[in-house]
């Protein structure tokens, strides 16, 4: 079972989406403003947040901007069809994933698990099976001054810890698994979003922005993650 906060201000989906994820095990906590959410989720912290971006008081994008201040738990943005620039602001603050409306409580529901068993809470980890297993025996990644505990979701850099959202820790993972090796950007989606869903250059772009200015922020020297225009990126041990 997992914690899940959800922030809306239409009640119907607020109702809707409760009974759907709660009926698959997990507890529910929801808010209809932007600011009462935020504030539920600095004071009691979730495994996994959704923000509608259209709401009173405070909107989705400024909620998720405010709590990737202090917080990096994964978040699940959702937006209208055709405001996709919402999906690249978001991805641009450190959501998730999204989803758009309409959308069936059966695609709510996997886009859920998706994201949970990035951040190691997938049911399978919970029961002890074999995502558990794995977890409890991947080892931690030492490159130059980077270490990389994927079973505590754990970044240092020289030492200094460096937050990390899912996604962005599943792009480093990749990148440092193999250092001098080039990744594509579509190496790099299968490696942060395994359960196929699409998402387009801009999107990885803006995770590996997001990624350097947190380590520059450790380090303004920072330059171990690579560029190589019009092919993809590469981690370089320094």
């Amino acid at each position: 079972m997992a914690k899940i906060t959800l922030v809306d201000d239409d009640e119907n989906i607020v109702t809707s989406v409760s009974l759907a994820l709660e009926s698959h095990g997990h507890a529910v906590k929801a808010y209809y403003d932007g600011a009462a959410g935020l504030a539920a989720l600095e004071n009691d912290p979730p495994d996994l947040a959704i923000l509608d971006v259209k709401m009173p008081r405070m909107d989705g994008m400024e909620v998720l901007r405010r709590l990737r201040r202090t917080s990096e738990v994964p978040v699940i943005i959702l937006t209208s069809k055709d405001e996709e620039i919402d999906e690249i602001l978001g991805f641009n603050l450190g959501a998730d994933d999204y989803i758009h409306k309409p959308f069936s409580q059966r695609l709510l529901i996997e886009r859920v698990k998706a994201v949970l068993r990035r951040a190691g809470r997938g049911e399978e980890d919970a029961a002890g099976g074999p995502a558990a297993a794995a977890e409890a025996s991947a080892r931690a990644i030492k490159r130059g001054k980077l270490t990389l505990d994927p079973a505590r979701h754990d970044c240092l850099w020289d030492g200094k810890p460096v937050k990390l959202t899912v996604t962005e820790f599943l792009l480093l993972q990749s990148l440092a698994q193999r250092p001098g090796f080039v990744k594509s950007r579509d190496n790099l989606m299968d490696a942060a979003y395994e359960d196929q869903v699409y998402v387009d250059d801009r999107t990885i772009d803006s995770h590996i922005k997001r990624m350097r200015k947190k380590f520059r922020e450790v380090d303004p020297d920072f330059d171990a993650i690579e560029t190589l225009y019009g092919v993809g990126y590469r981690y370089r041990e320094t």
